[in-house]
C-alpha cells in the first residue's frame, strides 16, 4: 500500500503543497490549543497563528526556489499547477492573513469574543483561497472556494451578541449558497461540453468548439459562461451581484472585514484568472464585451452609493466594490488582444500590482477603523473618526495616506495599480473605458477626502488619547511603510510581479492561450 501509494506522490509533490499542510496542522493545533489556555492568555492563539503563517510562507519560499529548478510549471496529478502566478498568490493570501490577525487581537479583547476558533477559521480561509489559486480541476477550484466561504460566513457572524453580524453573516451565506449553486452549474455544463473537469482540457475542447462552428459558440456554451460568470462576479463582489458585500462588511467584525476586503477578494480574483484566462479563453469574444458592461456598471454604482454612506465600512465596502470595476478593466484589456500582445501581459500585470498594493492600502485603511473600537464606541461611523488627529496624530497620517492611495494619488502605492489598468485599455485601444476609468477615480476622490475632512478639520467627540495596542501599531507601520515604499520605490515590487508572469512564457500555456 504505501510502496503504491509512493508512486504517485514523490518528495517534490509534497514540497508544493507543504504550504497548505503547514497552515492546515496549526490551525487544528489552535483548536486544541485553546481548550488549555486561560482566559488572560487567548492572545497566544494569535501568536501561535502568526507562527503556522511564518513557517507556510518559508514552504512557499522553498516551493519558489524547487520550480525555478524546473522549465515548466508543477502539475499535481493533473489537479493542482504550481506556476509563479500560485507563488504570488500564496504569499499575497499569507501577507493579508498576517496584518489581518495583528489587527485582531485587541478588538477580540474589547468584544470579548477572544477564542481560538476565530484564528483557526482564518487558517482554514486561506487554505481554500491556496486552492483556489493553484487549482487547475474545477472540483478542486469549488471545494478550495466552499471551504473559504464556509470558514468566512462564520468569521463574519462571529460576534455572536451583536444583531447586526448574526444579520450580515445569514445574508451572506443565503447569498454565498445560491451563487455556489449557480457557479457548480455552470461547472457542470463545461464537463459536460468538454468530458474533463481539467481546465486545460476545457479550454482544448472549448477552442476545437469554436473552430467546428465559425467562431460562434452554441448555446449551451454561452448559458455555462453566463452561470460560470455569475459565480465568479459574486465572489469578487461586482455589479449587480454585490448586494452581500456592504451588509457583511459593516456587520463583520471590522477586523474580519479588511481581511474580507483583501485575501478573499484576492483569492476571487485567482479563481477568476485561472477559468476565465487559463480555461474559458477560447470564449473570450462573448465574455469581453459582458465584462465591459459589468466594469462600466460596478464604476458607476459603486462610485454614487459611496457618496451618501456615513458609516465607514460601507463607505469602503462601496470603494472595494469601484476598485473591483477598475480591476476589471485590465481583464478586458487582455482579453481583447492575442497573446501574446504587450496589452495582454501589462492588463495582468495590472491586476497582480493592483492586488498587492490593494491589500495594504485597504488593511492598513480598516485597522485605523478597527482601533477606533474601545468600550462603549462602536467605531464604525464617520462621526467617530472625527478630530483622529488630535487624539492620535500618526495614525490620522496614516489614515490620509491610505485614502489617498485608494484615490491613485502618486508617488503612493495606489498609483501603479491603476498606472498598468489604463496603460493597457490603450494598448488595446480601449481609449473611452480608459477616459471613464480616469474620471471614475477622480470622483472616488471626493469620498476619501470627507473621511479627511472628518479628521482634520472636525472636532473630536471624545477628546481622550485614543490608545492603539501593540499589535494594531505593527499592523498601521506595516501597511503605511509598503504604502509609501512601493509608491516611493515600485521596481522590485513590479520585478516581482513580472517574475510571476514569466510563466506565460512557457508552451503550454503558450499553446492554451492559442
Amino acid at each position: 500500500m504505501i510502496s503504491n501509494f509512493s508512486q504517485f506522490f514523490t518528495l517534490a509533490d509534497y514540497a508544493m503543497v507543504l504550504p497548505i499542510i503547514l497552515l492546515t496542522l496549526f490551525a487544528l493545533g489552535i483548536l486544541l490549543i485553546d481548550l488549555m489556555v486561560p482566559a488572560e492568555w487567548k492572545w497566544s492563539n494569535a501568536v501561535t497563528a502568526l507562527i503556522g503563517i511564518a513557517f507556510a510562507a518559508g514552504a512557499v519560499c522553498k516551493a519558489q526556489q524547487n520550480l525555478r529548478l524546473m522549465e515548466s510549471p508543477f502539475v499535481l496529478s493533473g489537479s493542482m499547477i504550481f506556476d509563479r502566478i500560485t507563488i504570488y498568490f500564496f504569499y499575497l493570501f499569507l501577507a493579508g492573513a498576517a496584518v489581518a490577525i495583528l489587527t485582531s487581537v485587541h478588538y477580540l479583547e474589547v468584544e470579548h469574543e477572544h477564542r481560538g476558533e476565530y484564528y483557526s477559521l482564518m487558517l482554514f480561509s486561506v487554505v481554500g483561497m491556496m486552492c483556489m489559486a493553484a487549482g487547475y480541476d474545477i472540483v478542486l477550484i469549488f471545494i478550495g472556494l466552499e471551504l473559504m466561504a464556509i470558514s468566512t460566513y462564520v468569521l463574519v457572524g462571529f460576534l455572536r451578541r451583536d444583531r447586526r453580524s448574526n444579520e450580515a453573516a445569514l445574508k451572506y451565506l443565503l447569498l454565498g449558497a445560491f451563487s455556489s449553486g449557480i457557479f457548480a452549474y455552470g461547472l457542470s455544463l463545461f464537463y459536460g461540453l468538454s468530458g474533463t473537469t481539467n481546465l486545460g482540457g476545457i479550454g482544448q475542447a472549448l477552442a476545437r468548439h469554436m473552430e467546428a462552428n465559425q467562431g460562434h459558440p452554441s448555446p449551451v456554451a454561452v448559458l455555462a459562461l453566463l452561470t460560470t460568470a455569475t459565480g465568479l462576479l459574486f465572489k469578487i463582489a461586482a455589479v449587480p451581484f454585490h448586494q452581500w458585500a456592504p451588509d457583511a462588511y459593516e456587520g463583520a467584525p471590522t477586523s474580519i472585514t479588511g481581511f474580507m476586503s483583501v485575501a478573499v477578494k484576492a483569492a476571487g480574483w485567482a479563481m477568476l484568472l485561472r477559468v476565465l484566462v487559463w480555461g474559458l479563453y477560447p470564449l473570450r469574444s462573448v465574455y469581453v464585451p459582458l465584462l465591459i458592461f459589468v466594469s462600466i456598471a460596478t464604476m458607476t454604482a459603486a462610485n454614487f452609493a459611496a457618496l451618501t454612506q456615513s458609516n465607514l465600512k460601507r463607505l469602503l465596502a462601496y470603494s472595494s466594490i469601484a476598485h473591483v470595476g477598475y480591476m476589471l478593466l485590465g481583464l478586458i484589456a487582455l482579453a481583447s488582444v492575442q497573446y501574446p500582445a504587450p496589452a495582454f501581459f501589462d492588463g495582468l500585470k495590472g491586476i497582480l500590482i493592483y492586488l498587492l498594493v490593494y491589500t495594504f492600502m485597504n488593511l492598513g485603511a480598516f485597522a485605523v477603523i478597527t482601533s477606533l473600537r474601545n468600550k462603549d464606541v462602536i467605531g464604525d461611523e464617520l462621526d467617530d473618526i472625527a478630530g483622529l488627529f488630535q487624539r492620535a496624530p500618526v495614525a490620522a497620517v496614516m489614515m490620509l495616506a491610505f485614502l489617498l492611495s485608494l484615490a491613485g494619488i502618486p508617488p503612493l502605492a495606489g498609483f501603479y495599480g491603476k498606472y498598468f489598468i489604463f496603460l493597457s485599455l490603450i494598448e488595446s485601444q480601449h481609449y473611452i473605458l480608459a477616459a471613464l476609468g480616469v474620471a471614475y477615480s477622480v470622483f472616488g476622490l471626493y469620498y476619501y477626502l470627507k473621511i479627511a475632512n472628518a479628521m482634520f478639520m472636525r472636532p473630536a467627540l471624545d477628546q481622550e488619547r485614543l490608545p492603539i495596542s501593540f499589535g494594531m501599531k505593527t499592523a498601521l507601520g506595516i501597511s503605511a511603510l509598503l504604502t509609501v515604499f512601493i509608491g516611493v520605490y515600485p521596481e522590485p515590487f513590479i520585478r516581482a510581479v513580472n517574475w510571476s508572469l514569466g510563466i506565460v512564457h512557457s508552451g503550454a500555456v503558450a499553446e492554451l492561450m492559442r
